[in-house]
């Protein structure tokens, strides 16, 4: 199964995290995610067997508890991409407030999973929210500007815990499944 650790948005934040999707809705080549699904990855996994799961689950727990990260209040606003303006291939919001929390939960986090056998991430850990991936430059001026002048602000929430999640690819994109609920 394909697994990844996450923090996920409450529902309530939907609405703003499509009202900034609506800011890029008229740039050719993107491809939205759904704003009812809206999460920032702390750890993408990949495939993963099902035995493992345990394991995975036990350096979760471990991560947690080295991170000494208690429950916090996150923000969630502004555009960017990456890895670039030359070269789009996600837009982004970020996290404001309850950034430096889940940079340290990331970073204990690939410590535990890294030392499980899981492979470390290629790049530095930029806490955010996917609104949508660029599938071709038709509408890289667009965004460009947009990303340039805008400023939404999504909201706040309160995180209380880290989900292990799996992600099944449909023809309409991924579905995900939370298998695994870390309190802080």
């Amino acid at each position: 199964m394909r697994l990844f650790l996450a923090l996920d948005l409450p529902s309530s934040l939907s609405e703003g995290v499509a009202a900034a999707q609506a800011l890029l809705h008229d740039a050719g080549g993107l491809r939205f995610t759904d704003p009812e699904q809206a999460h920032i990855t702390l750890k993408f996994l990949g495939e993963t067997p099902s035995d493992r799961v345990s394991a995975v689950e036990e350096a979760v727990e471990s991560a947690i508890d080295a991170a000494d990260v208690g429950p916090f209040d996150a923000s969630v606003g502004g555009l960017g991409v990456f890895p670039s303006l030359d070269y789009i291939r996600v837009v982004w919001t970020g996290v404001d407030d309850g950034a430096d929390e889940m940079i340290r939960l990331h970073e204990a986090i690939e410590r535990e999973t890294t030392a499980i056998g899981f492979d470390a991430e290629g790049h530095d850990f930029s806490p955010h929210v996917t609104l949508a991936r660029m599938n071709d430059a038709r509408g890289k001026d667009y965004v460009t500007r947009v990303v340039q002048h805008e400023d939404p602000t999504i909201g706040s929430f309160p995180v209380r815990e880290v989900r292990l999640k799996k992600s099944e690819l449909g023809p309409d994109g991924p579905e995900y499944e939370t298998v695994s609920r870390f309190s802080l």
